[in-house]
């Protein structure tokens, strides 16, 4: 298992990827379609700005709104704001230096409602940087390029998967891919999302 600064260092790592992806976006980009069910690229984005609020609240143990409200999967583009680079750019780099303290992964924490070890929400909060920079990627059409030891990490964190009835809220059915598939597509495929999506989107 990855030690907490390693750890700590693959989250910072993603943050960096997220935000190089999202730098990339225009406003006119913002209407996209996304895999995730019934968003699009605006809605996700002000999930992910959520989500990095209540994870770097999570990992300073700043118990509160941000931690015990689950994620509202009813959010559109009216959520996102027109600063919404430097709001996403403040709150993905706050949600990597909240999990750099080492006391970040020491003891019990809550985020979206639900209470877990805290070494194992900072592993969440990674596959949540990475999964949805996934999303990013596809929809945006742009690169994904987080390395392989991140990836492993998320892949081991969902692997064996739960009954579709236990993770039915956070993820599709699993999208069978062929074992020897790279690493990225086995990890997409993991976590309900088709590594061919959307197979005519070109990347840029």
């Amino acid at each position: 298992m990855p030690t907490d600064t390693t750890q700590s260092r693959s989250i910072s790592a993603a943050a960096d990827h997220m935000l190089a992806m999202t730098a990339t976006i225009a406003d006119t980009d913002l209407d996209r379609p996304t895999p995730c069910l019934g968003m699009d690229l605006a809605a996700l984005l002000a999930h992910v700005d959520g989500l990095s609020q209540a994870f770097a609240a999570a990992a300073r143990k700043d118990f509160g709104p941000l931690t015990s409200t689950p994620p509202d999967p009813a959010q559109n583009r009216s959520h996102l704001p027109a600063e919404w680079r430097d709001d996403l750019r403040h709150h993905v780099h706050d949600l990597a230096k909240s999990w750099d303290d080492p006391d970040a992964w020491e003891g019990m924490t809550q985020a979206g409602g639900v209470e877990l070890p805290a070494e194992i929400m900072g592993r969440v909060a990674l596959s949540e940087l990475v999964l949805h920079g996934w999303d990013v990627a596809h929809a945006a059409g742009v690169r994904f390029d987080v390395p392989d030891e991140i990836l492993q990490v998320v892949f081991d964190l969902h692997h064996p998967p739960q009954p579709q009835d236990e993770r039915e809220g956070m993820f599709g059915p699993v999208v069978e891919v062929p074992d020897d598939a790279p690493l990225v597509d086995r990890l997409a495929g993991l976590t309900g999302r088709d590594p061919r999506w959307p197979q005519e989107t070109p990347q840029r």
